[in-house]
């Protein structure tokens, strides 16, 4: 019986080191793919979280016609006591999706009364196009701070919804 080495020694370890690189690969575009599908999920999530706030604030607006004011606090949208029994205009003070903490609140320059709020999440949004009509402006935002969900009265000036410079 012969003692050299074998015709083809060191072939199954090439094929492994190749199979695990294109395993890598693989993982590599799915990660990627993964990254992208979760940012819209997040982007979903927030679009629906910010109507949830201006549904929250015209519903505290136009709760008293008489005398309609904005919320002054979150808490106002959650516990609303101006009547004898306590309406919630917002089941809870939600979270931002982006930056898992609270949205920055937009107040009415007047009264300080909340008008509306967004994200400060950096980053430019994947969502360029589709918007609701009252959303329509989101197209052209930069960045996810444009994204600003704001309720107007019919008394309120145009300029608390206005992007920061």
């Amino acid at each position: 019986m012969p003692t050299g080495k074998p015709a083809q020694s060191g072939f199954s370890y090439l094929f492994v080191l190749m199979l695990i690189a294109l395993i890598g690969l693989g993982l590599a575009a799915a990660g990627t793919l993964w990254r992208t599908e979760s940012q819209r999920g997040r982007e979903t999530a927030l679009l629906f979280i910010g109507d949830q706030y201006r549904q929250a604030i015209r519903s505290y607006y136009e709760l008293d016609p008489a005398l309609p004011r904005l919320p002054q606090s979150l808490d106002d949208l959650l516990e609303d006591k101006r009547r004898p029994n306590v309406v919630r205009h917002l089941r809870r003070a939600w979270r931002d999706p982006l930056t898992g903490r609270p949205f920055v609140l937009i107040r009415e320059p007047d009264t300080q009364g909340i008008a509306g709020v967004y994200s400060p999440a950096p980053g430019r949004p994947f969502k360029r196009a589709g918007f609701s009509v009252r959303d329509e402006a989101f197209a052209e935002a930069a960045s996810y701070a444009g994204w600003r969900f704001v309720y107007l009265p019919p008394a309120l000036p145009a300029s608390v919804a206005s992007p920061p410079r």
